[in-house]
């Protein structure tokens, strides 16, 4: 892949052109699972899942999600957004387990913890959902204000603002 299209995708990717953004890495093989000698630079996999995400084809960043995690067993980008394309797929007790299965650094990101937090509440564990909120916040505060617009909290808003 050259510099220059790696680079293109990525201001696709600011710009919002999802399909320009795609086009850019149609070279790129999409899968180490049947050559693992030819398989991308995990990056490049990665790049190509904020794409997909960003196009809301949550089918495909899922499976993109799972070729990073074949990869690179510690990329913590491969949870939280595989994780997310589950959740959007109507799939969050595995999005949550997914999580939960992740590498233990995954505890410092407040990103982590307030993905919980709005899958348990999803899923009504709504005492573990308030505890995985409050330790998103006492990360970064700033999810707070995030919180307070999230469909997914809806049922616990009064008890988080």
């Amino acid at each position: 892949m050259s510099e220059r299209s790696l680079l293109a995708a990525q201001g696709y990717l600011e710009l919002g052109m999802v399909e320009e953004a795609l086009a850019e890495l149609v070279d790129v093989p999409t899968s180490a699972i049947s050559d693992p000698d030819t398989a991308p630079d995990p990056y490049i996999i990665e790049l190509r899942l904020h794409i997909l995400m960003k196009g809301e084809r949550w089918s495909d960043a899922l499976s993109s999600a799972k070729e990073l995690l074949l990869l690179d067993s510690a990329a913590l980008p491969a949870y939280i957004h595989g994780a997310f394309a589950l959740h959007e797929l109507g799939r969050t007790t595995e999005a949550r387990d997914l999580l939960l299965r992740g590498p233990e650094v995954l505890g410092m990101d407040p990103t982590y913890h307030y993905n919980i937090g709005c899958y348990e509440a999803v899923l009504g564990n709504i005492e573990s959902a308030k505890r995985s909120l409050e330790k998103c916040f006492a990360l970064d505060e700033t999810y707070r204000d995030f919180a307070k617009q999230d469909s997914d909290l809806e049922t616990i808003r009064s008890e988080i603002e």
